[in-house]
């Protein structure tokens, strides 16, 4: 069902006749319910706060509530693909529903952005992955942030849980060899589900290690549970998060136990704190202040900031695409994928974007900052924009 239908447009230049009054159509699949659901409310929500028109270009953004579910995901790329005509598509909010997407969009040879965070949504880059981008940093990006941080705390041993889909599995193939490389040792794994309600064995083995700092790789909110039974059990050691629960749900849900958390973050979970020399500053604040205009104070999250960048990746994609074929025709689509991976120096509220034909993220670490929870807000470590 759809559940959101937004006009809005994109682009600076002013385009052919014929391209305005065809119009860009973009065909959104989010997860607003479900596990995932604090991922994809404030993706939803960003395309509310977009305006209807920006040169002159009309472009329709189509919203559709995938549930957190792979087989929606897909049922929803193909309806807005076959029904919808729809010309890129954006999203899913999590790494297994992307992972699903994307064999409909290359299958279709259509662009897609996701949203989701893992590596393995964009490389190996081989012909599917060609048409495939996303806007949240890669988990090894984070991940080294995370070893860097540990190492300068001197931490010795570490025991990692996370999800058991493709989310966890991309984190533990990243931490792994970067822990390794700090001489940290990795003294025990264990994975949980998305949807569970108890954790309690998977936690009670990981202590047995006596790791000094426990990572947790989860996202959004299910990624309170394994801190909240740490807690409980009396873990005194550090706990970090991956960047995948940037949102004031999770600070919600944690409640006093997420206090010293420590993880990686984009740097608009932060955008005020920054100092003024950093790039993304200003592109963040502009996010935030839009955003909580309408949705209130404190609700602005990285997640919703993650649909923001990918509009604003086709803000400055659209009007290259659209001198070299109409919209709603395969040769716009082709030459949108194209005018994507030509990007350079694009600076979003995440950070600056360079893509390249084998690189459909584009970012470096300007992308990240560390951040620990004080007082239940999220405070930036200094000397972590990196």
């Amino acid at each position: 069902m759809r559940s959101l239908v937004v006009a809005t447009a994109f682009g600076a230049t002013l385009l052919s006749t014929a391209a305005l009054a065809q119009g860009v159509k973009i065909g959104m699949t989010l997860s607003s319910t479900g596990p995932a659901a604090s991922l994809g409310i404030p993706e939803a929500n960003t395309a509310k706060i977009l305006p209807k028109e920006i040169g002159g270009i009309p472009v329709e953004a189509i919203v559709l509530d995938d549930g957190s579910d792979s087989t929606r995901g897909v049922a929803n790329t193909r309806k807005l693909l076959t029904d919808e005509k729809v010309d890129v598509i954006v999203g899913s909010s999590t790494t297994p529903v992307s992972l699903a997407m994307l064999e409909v969009a290359s299958e279709m040879k259509t662009p897609m952005i996701s949203l989701a965070a893992s590596a393995a949504i964009v490389s190996p880059m081989d012909d599917k992955r060609r048409w495939v981008f996303k806007t949240p940093q890669n988990d090894r990006l984070m991940a080294d942030a995370i070893v860097d941080h540990m190492a300068a705390a001197k931490v010795k041993s570490v025991a990692f849980i996370g999800f058991n889909d493709a989310y966890g599995d991309g984190w533990l193939n990243v931490v792994t060899p970067a822990l390794k490389a700090k001489g940290i040792e990795l003294v025990a794994s264990e994975r949980y589900s998305r949807s569970d309600t108890s954790v309690t064995g998977p936690v009670l083995k990981l202590m047995t290690s006596r790791p000094e700092a426990v990572l947790i790789a989860g996202s959004g909110t299910p990624a309170a549970l394994p801190q909240k039974t740490l807690k409980e059990r009396g873990y005194a050691g550090k706990i970090y998060q991956t960047h995948g629960v940037a949102n004031a749900d999770f600070l919600r849900v944690v409640g006093k136990d997420g206090e010293g958390t420590i993880l990686p973050a984009g740097p608009v979970l932060v955008a005020a704190q920054l100092p003024d020399s950093n790039p993304v500053k200003k592109a963040g604040l502009e996010y935030v202040q839009k955003y909580e205009s309408m949705f209130g104070a404190n609700s602005a999250s990285t997640f919703g900031a993650h649909s923001n960048d990918a509009l604003v990746l086709l803000q400055a994609a659209i009007p290259v695409a659209a001198k070299a074929a109409k919209p709603g025709t395969p040769e716009f689509r082709a030459a949108l994928r194209d005018a994507l991976e030509g990007l350079k120096d694009v600076v979003y509220s995440q950070g600056v974007v360079t893509m390249t034909p084998d690189d459909h993220v584009g970012q470096d670490k300007r992308a990240r900052v560390m951040v620990t929870i004080e007082n239940g807000a999220w405070k930036l470590i200094p000397d972590t924009g990196m």
